[in-house]
């Protein structure tokens, strides 16, 4: 695709760099949208051109929207008592999709590490805190990732909330359903071993 005009070639570079789209993907999907310019490619861009003037930060949780307080947290039904500390908003809009929590979230935006310099000041653990005490917030169940890192950050907040009366859990680790022993890794079989629980 060589004589392509330089603009198809750059929206086809741009879209190459988007997660889950190698450059042959992202060459069939700009094919497909210039073959339906009118249904795809004039809606799509009207749609992110109002997406990038708009897009913002959650002011409460960190979740994306084009308010500045997400429609979770404007919910008042979401005011359970518990909230959800996920690492970042995709993990967020990933138990959304379960529909299996009704309370609301608190996005950190990463993991405490200490060999990239990330300590509790440059996440929203403060922020965090904060809420817990401001929300009479109940329950924390930290949804972190289970990585050194995601559990560190985990081991980090529960400290942190000792003594303020909150109940802290965390997601259950182990062999997803459906799943079968012998295609699972050795640390998922180890973590359902230590996870097990009375029939």
């Amino acid at each position: 695709m060589k004589n392509s005009p330089d603009d198809l070639e750059t929206l086809i570079e741009l879209m190459a760099r988007l997660p889950g789209l190698g450059p042959r993907s992202a060459r069939r999907a700009v094919l497909k949208m210039v073959q339906k310019r009118a249904l795809l490619l004039a809606p799509l861009a009207e749609a992110m051109q109002a997406v990038a003037e708009s897009a913002r930060e959650c002011l409460t949780c960190g979740n994306i929207s084009t308010a500045e307080t997400c429609p979770i947290c404007a919910d008042p039904r979401r005011a359970t008592g518990e909230i959800c500390v996920v690492e970042d908003v995709a993990d967020l809009w990933a138990m959304e999709r379960s529909l299996a929590f009704g309370g609301r979230y608190h996005v950190l935006g990463g993991t405490l590490s200490a060999l990239d310099a990330v300590g509790p000041e440059d996440l929203r653990i403060p922020r965090l805190l904060e809420r817990i005490r401001e929300e009479g917030i109940s329950e924390v169940i930290l949804a972190l990732n289970a990585t050194v890192e995601g559990q560190t950050t985990a081991h980090y907040i529960a400290e942190s909330l000792e003594g303020r009366g909150v109940k802290i859990t965390s997601l259950a680790q182990g062999v997803p359903i459906g799943g079968e022993l012998d295609y699972l890794d050795d640390g998922t079989i180890t973590a359902a071993l230590r996870a097990r629980k009375s029939l």
